[in-house]
């Protein structure tokens, strides 16, 4: 079954309702009862005044139009194949859920952590779950914060950010002395013969 050339390239290319409409006016196809549905939804959107779009309606306050930030986009360990999306000198090593969370409050942005997996994300504990939710935009269509214009300014912020946190910094330096301090008290054992 061959299609023709002119339908092919409508429904790939994704131009709209309004190109839709016209292929289906201009072709044979309009008797086919495949395409009345369509040819209906599209009449009725077009008498409406134009296609509605569900991501054009939303208010950029509403929770579900928050950008998504994994802890998958930030993780230095992880390559562009695996869901990385910052450079590796910028990225943090396995930052968390919380982690972001508390940079972006401190911030002062608007912030809820989903209990959701990024695709990529293979490993399934509890320490790679999740998913933070960020409002860039308020209701207005003005920006919450100037100095995050995008998604992109939020994620290398939070990178820069993290390793500053007290439970990072914490981390690396009371580490050294604990296991200082655990090696004076063992004695080894001499073998009896």
């Amino acid at each position: 079954m061959k299609r023709s050339s002119r339908s092919s390239t409508v429904a790939h290319c994704g131009r709209g309702a309004a190109v839709w409409l016209r292929v289906l006016r201009s072709s044979n196809r309009v008797s086919s009862r495949r395409f009345q549905p369509r040819l209906a939804r599209l009449q009725s959107q077009e008498a409406a005044g134009g296609p509605t779009m569900a991501h054009l309606t939303q208010s950029p306050a509403d929770k579900e139009r928050f950008i998504c930030i994994y802890p998958i986009y930030l993780n230095s360990k992880k390559t562009l194949a695996e869901g990385r999306r910052i450079p590796t000198e910028k990225a943090v090593e396995n930052p968390s859920c919380a982690e972001i969370r508390d940079v972006l409050t401190a911030a002062g942005m608007n912030v809820y952590v989903e209990n959701k997996m990024h695709p990529r994300e293979w490993n399934r504990d509890v320490q790679f779950r999740g998913r933070v939710r960020v409002q860039v935009k308020q209701a207005d269509g003005s920006l919450c914060q100037d100095k995050f214009t995008c998604r992109r300014d939020v994620m290398f912020y939070v990178a820069e950010m993290i390793p500053k946190l007290k439970t990072r910094t914490q981390k690396s330096g009371g580490g050294d002395s604990s296991s200082q301090q655990g090696e004076g008290g063992k004695k080894s054992k001499k073998k009896k013969k």
